[in-house]
């Protein structure tokens, strides 16, 4: 499944089109109202994240200063 970025003639993105099968599981209720997506597309993604994150090894104090050094 791949999500497509609509351009304008400048080649800035203006809009994207995401396939249905993605966004039912974003937003499965047809009628949400925009503060209702909004809130389901933040915990939608940070769920990714925090799925993401438990793939991440922990580092030590001194691993992730250097870290936010790079």
């Amino acid at each position: 499944m791949e999500i497509e970025y609509l351009t304008d003639k400048h080649g800035q993105k203006k809009a994207v089109v995401v396939p249905i099968d993605i966004w039912k599981k974003i937003l499965p209720k047809d009628d949400a109202s925009i503060e209702e997506m909004t809130e389901t597309m933040e915990n939608y993604c940070l769920g990714k994240a925090m799925d993401e994150a438990k793939d991440s090894k922990v580092l030590s104090r001194d691993e992730a200063l250097k870290f936010i050094e790079e």
